[in-house]
């Protein structure tokens, strides 16, 4: 009953996430490869569970689930860029949302690790990770978005630390 329940009403996802740039103090950026687009790297994403979770809650959530990383662990700081995309959502994966929604809008966060942090991947939806400098990160994300996060981490690491831009 419950399988025919799920098709008379799908869950569909949130066209409301987060993306958060994970890095070091030298600014190298963990890229993690999609176990369903192997070609494609990125930082952490992730949509809301629920319209009432806040954005920080869900980078946190998905921080944990897609790194294992505790984002509250000492040594380690999360900054709300207090930016947000907006992008049309790719046609593959747009079958997740509900019919009509090609929209999503992202939420940016940056989070300082300390070098040697430990990651493990969710293998369901990741296969693989790499730590490159942030100029080549932004080079090997596969989404704009992505890319351009990457290209900004300098500025705001430097405005977290009151240093000029």
């Amino acid at each position: 009953m419950s399988a025919l329940l799920f098709f008379m009403n799908p869950v569909y996802k949130i066209p409301q996430s987060v993306l958060v740039v994970i890095y070091t103090p030298a600014l190298e950026v963990l890229l993690i490869r999609r176990a369903d687009a192997e070609d494609y790297w990125q930082s952490v994403t992730g949509a809301k569970d629920d319209l009432q979770e806040s954005f920080e809650a869900t980078a946190l959530r998905e921080i944990a689930e897609e790194t294992g990383i505790d984002a509250r662990a000492p040594g380690h700081a999360l900054l709300d860029w207090g930016l947000e995309n907006v992008y049309e959502i790719y046609p593959r994966w747009r079958h997740r949302y509900e019919p009509g929604v090609i929209l999503n809008t992202e939420h940016l966060f940056g989070l300082m690790v300390p070098v040697g942090t430990r990651i493990t991947l969710s293998p369901r939806e990741h296969t693989d990770y790499q730590w490159l400098p942030w100029r080549e990160a932004a080079e090997a994300c596969a989404s704009p978005s992505n890319a351009e996060a990457c290209l900004m981490l300098p500025r705001f690491v430097h405005a977290a630390a009151g240093l000029p831009k």
